[in-house]
């Protein structure tokens, strides 16, 4: 493979990898003719339960309406406040302004960018003072690595707080020897297709091991329904998962193991060559990264990424700007010392390629391109 040709994300070769597969999948849907709430989609939430052991799974349009379904089982309302990391891209806080709620921009951790619990006290104390009802925190599995659940179900248990895992990026992951889709009192997946678990169009998932609470959310992703389709007893949503897209999902679910270990493969590769020069991903003892990027951090980034697009190595900066800096959430509280390691990974982090299919000849290219960049 050329350098010109490389992708960021190779869904061209997983597409033709199992390319028989998803033909086979998607003619049994056009046969049988029911797009919406097909057999697949049962089969499907059936399928990625007994994968990370959740006892309950219910599929949604995408990762967005899953969180916005969890709020509303919770019922958050005007004035409470949910905690979530100032580092992260905008959906894990956009469901909330919508509610009246208050979202709290909490610091995260420079080795692993995920929450930092120090500052989550700091934030929840802060929340009480001003008069805000603490409510929800909602952790970000940035990158694919889990965040320090046991930390966090802790302080969720000493505030009374309902813990959410944003799982968008780590389906596939696992913490301390327990899978994602396990960690949290409810688990939010995207199936966006760049996802380590992408559709081939919009998706997402709610895990949870509450049996009333995965009732509650399969009624309002339909509309709020009842036991008739036309008794609406909550106020509900339109967010059901395409039976095509669940087909999809059902054949790439077969090969996610067998991907989530390339990935690792690769990450491993990555990490042995570029230790020396960059501030590499640390994955800690126990833990499983689905990385859903592979990133690094430099404060020469501007002047290496323009080096690797000179090489035709693409690069995405996830991500340039924290929430508690965009234009539409200025007005929302950090905690009470901000969220300086958020602004300064803003302004140094930078993702290579990162996918299943990424062969050695090319990774080769791409970490000399890299080396060569940091001069």
């Amino acid at each position: 493979m050329s350098a010109q040709s490389i992708p960021f994300i190779d869904l061209k070769a997983q597409r033709d990898s199992i390319r028989n597969e998803l033909d086979g999948a998607i003619g049994r849907v056009l046969d049988h003719g029911v797009f919406i709430m097909g057999p697949e989609v049962a089969e499907l939430e059936t399928a990625l339960s007994e994968f990370c052991g959740s006892k309950e799974c219910i599929t949604c349009a995408n990762g967005t309406d899953a969180l916005s379904l969890v709020m509303a089982a919770e019922k958050i309302r005007p004035g409470d406040a949910v905690f979530v990391p100032a580092f992260t891209f905008v959906a894990t806080a956009e469901v909330l302004p919508a509610l009246g709620a208050v979202p709290y921009f909490v610091d995260v951790e420079y080795e692993s960018c995920n929450m930092d619990t120090a500052s989550l006290q700091q934030a929840i104390n802060a929340a009480k003072k001003a008069g805000h009802t603490p409510r929800m925190i909602v952790a970000v599995d940035l990158f694919g690595l889990p965040a320090d659940y046991d930390t966090l179900a802790e302080i969720a248990r000493e505030h009374g707080l309902v813990l959410v895992a944003d799982a968008a990026q780590s389906f596939g992951a696992s913490y301390r020897g327990r899978s994602v889709g396990t960690l949290a009192d409810y688990t939010t997946v995207s199936f966006f297709p760049a996802k380590p678990l992408g559709c081939y169009g919009d998706g997402g998932a709610v895990f949870t091991d509450d049996v009333e609470r995965a009732n509650l959310l399969r009624s309002l992703r339909f509309h709020g329904k009842g036991e008739d389709k036309y008794d609406n007893v909550h106020i509900g949503f339109n967010s059901r998962l395409d039976t095509i897209q669940a087909a999809i999902l059902l054949e790439k679910l077969k090969i996610f193991p067998g991907e989530i270990k390339a990935r690792n493969k690769v990450a491993a590769r990555y990490n042995e060559a570029l230790a020396h020069q960059f501030s590499i991903p640390v994955i800690p003892q126990g833990d499983v990264c689905a990385w859903a990027q592979y990133t690094l951090k430099s404060d020469r980034r501007d002047a290496i990424q323009t080096s690797l697009k000179n090489a035709n190595v693409p690069t995405v900066v996830y991500y340039p700007i924290p929430l508690n800096h965009q234009t539409a959430y200025k007005m929302f509280p950090s905690g009470p010392g901000g969220v300086p390691t958020s602004e300064t990974l803003a302004k140094s982090v930078f993702s290579l390629p990162m996918h299943p299919y990424l062969d050695e000849a090319t990774q080769d290219d791409i970490i000399s391109a890299v080396l060569a960049a940091a001069g």
